[in-house]
């Protein structure tokens, strides 16, 4: 049975409260904005019917305190809540606090995100529907020497991860047995901070994997469908930077082994809402189950342009209710799209954050290109959140189009005030195995050296420009960026969703 959304708050802040905002503005539903004291003179609190303030700066004062956003609800009248991504948007005891308050919540279940969420009791569910695993545990390490015990017998390296979380946090390497007790400790430490759960389990480090991602919709009614794999493999310090849709690694046979599995691990747990299940490639093409986000990714915007179904607008409408707007054999993949991620850090210091105001920014623009910012001239990047100043996304009929859209669109961005990750990010696009598909997590790492980002972007940008150049004359008079050319009303859909 459904129920008419009226109006929604967005428990988060910048660019994502922007972007569920828009989608909420072509609905016609109202929305409610809300700020810490760092968010004064946030632009998200522009595109908001309604704001109000939550706290102090830190999260755990604001935008993590759910009593806050609730009582937020409350008096402002919003019938239903989005998370966005980060923040409470995995907490399943949010989730339960937001329907005992009458509110809808925009996402999973509860129940989803505790059997999901958490990365043993999922790697559970996939080995139970026969899905590849990598080897590891399956359920949390208990001590030091029972982790040192399974790498043995899996053999070296091995990686411990979170169990409650992701981003890289409490996530390490260990290459020797000698090593893993400290490293375990560190990881526990780490996730108990990030996550406050200190459970930490371990699996096989796939060397050189490709980490591969598959979008999926759920409705209430059991109607599950994915919207294709995006390939995040360029990463540092684990957290992506780069992605795409479709992935230059794989094949057709793979790619329907990968959305297979994603479509049948979500029908089998009686998920709804949107999510991202999560694999790693080897270096023969075979895939593993990794992990499922129970969330709205960042980097959703490159299945947006590829399929023109704006993913938040089919959130709202399976909280609602309704059943999903497509079936799986209405869904067509056309053209290819790229995401950068633009961060205020310094490239030439192993990616430090970069704390200061905008003086000034001029976000690049035209036919191809999509930005997704909560970042403008005097916006302040603080130290209490993620240093992301905007996403730039890019769409062409061929991989070789939009990256010389993107590569363009990096080449005319300006930001002054802050040090950014710009010439990183040209230096990669441009780098001949990037552009040749052939890279994997461990690129950045073996390629990267801090010496070459000192004082040196005028290079970077210039290889970046010729690169471009040379993308360019490969579909000159062929070019007609972020349209498949065929159906309009597809057509249309991927031109609003670039706008």
């Amino acid at each position: 049975m459904s129920k008419k959304i009226r109006k929604i708050l967005i428990a988060n802040r910048g660019e994502i409260a922007i972007r569920v905002m828009k989608t909420c503005r072509s609905m016609g539903i109202r929305t409610v904005g809300v700020f810490s004291d760092a968010d004064v003179k946030s632009l998200h609190l522009g595109h908001a019917d309604e704001k109000y303030h939550i706290g102090p700066s830190p999260a755990r004062e604001s935008y993590l305190n759910q009593e806050k956003i609730l009582d937020v609800a409350r008096q402002s009248g919003a019938d239903a809540i989005h998370p966005g991504y980060g923040f409470l948007s995995e907490n399943p005891q949010f989730v339960e606090a937001v329907e005992q308050s009458g509110a809808t919540f925009i996402g999973p279940s509860a129940a989803s995100i505790r059997l999901l969420g958490d990365k043993t009791s999922a790697r559970s569910v996939a080995l139970q529907l026969g899905v590849p695993v990598v080897p590891g545990t399956i359920k949390a390490l208990s001590s030091a020497d029972e982790a040192i015990d399974i790498a043995n017998s899996i053999g070296f390296p091995v990686l411990l991860k979170a169990a409650a979380g992701g981003g890289g946090k409490g996530m390490r390497v260990v290459r020797a047995a000698g090593d893993l007790a400290a490293a375990l400790q560190l990881s526990k430490s780490e996730a108990s901070s990030s996550f406050s759960d200190d459970r930490v389990y371990l699996e096989k480090y796939i060397l050189n994997p490709r980490h591969v991602e598959v979008q999926i919709l759920a409705d209430t009614q059991g109607n599950v469908v994915h919207l294709g794999e995006r390939e995040c493999s360029v990463q540092r310090r684990y957290q992506k930077i780069i992605e795409e849709s479709p992935s230059p690694a794989i094949n057709e046979k793979i790619r329907a082994g990968l959305t297979e599995s994603a479509v049948r691990l979500a029908s089998h747990v009686g998920y709804t809402n949107a999510g991202t299940v999560e694999f790693i490639l080897d270096g023969t093409g075979r895939y593993y189950f990794m992990e499922v986000n129970t969330r709205l990714q960042v980097e959703h915007p490159v299945t947006e342009l590829r399929t023109g179904i704006d993913i938040v607008r089919e959130q709202i409408r399976i909280a609602s209710g309704e059943r999903l707007s497509m079936t799986q054999r209405d869904i067509r993949f056309d053209g290819h799209a790229l995401e950068c991620r633009i961060y205020a850090e310094d490239s030439a210091s192993n990616f430090i954050p970069f704390i200061g105001t905008i003086g000034h920014i001029a976000h690049p623009s035209g036919p191809g290109i999509r930005l997704d910012t909560g970042i403008g001239a005097g916006s302040a990047i603080s130290a209490y959140y993620d240093p992301m100043i905007s996403k730039v996304i890019t769409h062409g009929t061929t991989r070789d189009e939009a990256l010389a859209i993107m590569l363009s669109a990096l080449g005319t961005y300006e930001i002054y005030g802050v040090k950014t990750n710009i010439d990183l990010l040209q230096w990669i696009l441009a780098d001949p195995d990037f552009v040749a598909g052939k890279f994997d997590t461990g690129f950045l790492h073996r390629k990267y050296r801090p010496e070459m980002f000192d004082g040196a972007p005028p290079e970077v940008r210039d290889l970046a420009a010729m690169v471009a150049a040379l993308l360019h004359l490969r579909f000159e008079g062929r070019f007609r960026p972020g349209t498949d050319g065929h159906d309009p009303k597809w057509t249309a859909r991927r031109a609003e969703l670039l706008g």
